[in-house]
This record gives structure tokens, sequence and C-alpha cells, in this order.
């Protein structure tokens, strides 16, 4: 009931206040993250609540399994406040296993209109089919297409003109790529940070 809600927030908003009176008055003051994450809309992976962050604390950007389409202009005025208005350190694209959308992109079956939108899952699976073709059972297949995928949208944002240029002008700003498991509530950091050096173009790095 949407009512539940409502009282919900009046006792959370009442648990603030008496555990800190001046938590809101300096909340609505100003933000000012450290970091932009980049995760997938599903219920089950909230930023602030895995990661043990305050409101205030992370910016948020999410849509299904976790993309980054160079022609989405909601990620990039994101993507480009996140990087030249709160000025963050750290871009977190995050996404997790048992993802819906890496599952949707390889069942071979018509979705509709998001499977447009899931066009570059397939295009990484197709970039990486010798080391999926090697993976011995499905389940491990969507749990490594999750990973590359990850690694994937860490090199597309990368090579957006938004990230080029704070990284031109000399912004310290590192973009990571993390994975989180459902099962176990753990994230994995996927040691793919990249910094600002140039990437290489997809297919020279294919494998």
């Amino acid at each position: 009931m949407l009512s539940d809600l409502l009282a919900n927030n009046r006792k959370w908003s009442e648990g603030r206040r008496n555990e800190d009176p001046g938590y809101f008055e300096r909340l609505a003051s100003i933000q000012r993250p450290q970091y932009l994450w980049i995760g997938c809309s599903d219920s089950r992976v909230p930023a602030n609540i895995i990661t043990g962050l305050e409101p205030g604390e992370v910016f948020v950007h999410r849509n299904v399994a976790n993309l980054i389409h160079p022609s989405d202009l909601n990620l990039l005025s994101v993507l480009e406040f996140a990087v030249n208005v709160l000025k963050v350190s750290h871009i977190i694209v995050c996404g997790h296993y048992g993802c819906g959308g890496i599952q949707a992109a390889m069942d071979g079956q018509p979705h509709g209109v998001i499977d447009h939108w899931l066009q570059p899952i397939r295009d990484t699976a197709e970039r990486y089919r010798s080391d999926l073709s090697s993976t011995p059972d499905v389940p491990s297949k969507l749990h490594l297409l999750c990973e590359l995928s990850v690694r994937s949208q860490v090199e597309r944002l990368a090579r957006t003109p938004i990230m080029q240029s704070a990284w031109q002008v000399g912004r310290e700003v590192h973009i990571h790529g993390w994975v989180y498991g459902l099962a176990d509530g753990l994230i994995t950091d996927l040691k793919c940070t990249v910094s600002g050096h140039p990437l290489p173009h997809p297919e020279q790095d294919a494998s």
C-alpha cells in the first residue's frame, strides 16, 4: 500500500532528526558526492545500501543492464553534471550477476523495444565469442558475459567526449567496473579501472 510507504518515510525522517537535528539542513544545503554510480535498474541493487553510503554521498544513474549508449541523453546529462559540476572523483559502472537484461539479450526470444537497448550486450558476446564458448554451462556463461559487459561499458564510457574533455584538462576522474552478487551481497572489483589514458579501439583488443 502507498500509505505504508508514506508512513515509513515519516518514521525514517523522524528517526534521522532524533539522531541528528541538523541532518536535513546540511543535506539540503549542498551536494558534493565523490562518486557517480551507473548501475542496473534492478530493485535488488540499491547503490546506497550495498555500499553503506548515506544520501548525498553518491550520485546515481540507473538503466536496464547498466549500459552506456553514446546517444543516451539522459545518461550523458547525468555524466556531464557529475563530472563538470559536482566534480566527482570516481565513476562506478556496476553490473550484477543474475541480470535479467543479460539473460534477455542472449535467450534468442523477441522482447520488443528493449531488444534494441540490449544490443551492446550481444555485441560484447560476439566480441568475446571464444571465451564464452569455452565456458562449460549457461549460468557460467551469463556470469562471464555480465563481467565482460561491465568491462565493455567502462571502455565505452571512457571514450565519450565528456570524459575525454575532462581528462584533457587534467581532471582526476577514475572509471571503475564492479559486479554485485545477489547471492551473497558482495561486490567484486573487476580491476578494469580507467584513469585517463587512451584506450584502443574495441576491434584492436578483441580476444
